[in-house]
């Protein structure tokens, strides 16, 4: 049993390299990202080199399992193309479905509303409001008690119409305050939001929630695996290896 990751395929695709940047691009994921009136964006990090290696990990574990039932090998094999196309998900369906093409929209969201980054006295905070009872109260919150009532605004399909008249009603109103200042508030009252954190911030935070995101191994810090096992958990015995530290073992092994 064996696992092959190319970039678009054994077929068609076989002589092409497979860098994610590219795969970004021609998946269609860069046509996603970014300003609606500015150019394509790359996301911040390899995500679809992620993507594919953890569709082939899946794989293994599934011919694994069959091969356990059966007795037979097989090869699993998994290119990034189609593992961008399978990670773009609702706009690749939506597509598929129902012609629809996506297009960008900044940091919003296409039927979700609000679902973006929002400004504040001091800076930017996350609000999302998922459904009407979340919108309800953040506007309970943002002291627009009205709001909610409005015809333009009642439902969620009503604020995904009217987003270019709800927008300005609620940057008006979080204006008064910071955006630490909101975030105690909407997470108190239950409403979905986020201060857009650094990296450094990010690790504090889970840090702060207990998560433990950083292991040190010999005196090397790394970022802990997200998988937890109650009865198997990760073990980090060893350290990433020292420039060349292997390079003669492998050197041979490969000299045959």
């Amino acid at each position: 049993m064996y696992a092959s990751i190319s970039g678009f395929g054994a077929a068609g695709g076989a002589d092409l390299p497979g860098y994610d940047l590219m795969v970004q691009a021609a998946s269609g994921l860069m046509s996603l990202t970014g300003a609606a009136d500015g150019p394509p964006y790359k996301a911040g990090v390899a995500v679809f080199d992620v993507i594919a290696g953890l569709h082939a990990a899946v794989g293994i574990l599934a011919a694994l399992h069959h091969r356990a039932a059966t007795g037979v090998g097989q090869h699993v094999e998994v290119d990034l193309l189609s593992s961008a196309l399978s990670g773009l998900v609702n706009h690749a369906s939506a597509h598929v479905a129902r012609g629809v093409v996506p297009h960008r929209m900044g940091n919003a969201h296409p039927s979700i509303v609000p679902y973006e980054p929002l400004p504040t006295a001091d800076g930017e905070l996350v609000v999302i409001a998922g459904n009407d009872g979340q919108f309800r109260i953040l506007c309970q919150v943002l002291g627009l008690p009205g709001l909610p009532d409005d015809p333009r605004f009642r439902r969620n399909r009503d604020r995904t119409a009217h987003r270019d008249a709800l927008r300005p009603l609620l940057v008006a109103a979080l204006a008064g305050r910071t955006s630490a200042e909101w975030f105690r508030e909407l997470r108190a009252a239950g409403v979905p939001c986020s201060p857009i954190n650094s990296v450094a911030d990010g690790l504090a935070l889970a840090e702060g929630l207990g998560l433990d995101p950083v292991v040190t191994v010999d005196g090397v810090p790394g970022v802990r695996h997200p998988i937890g096992l109650s009865a198997t958990p990760p073990r980090y015995d060893l350290p990433p290896p020292g420039l060349d530290e292997h390079g003669a073992q492998l050197r041979a092994w490969l000299a045959g």
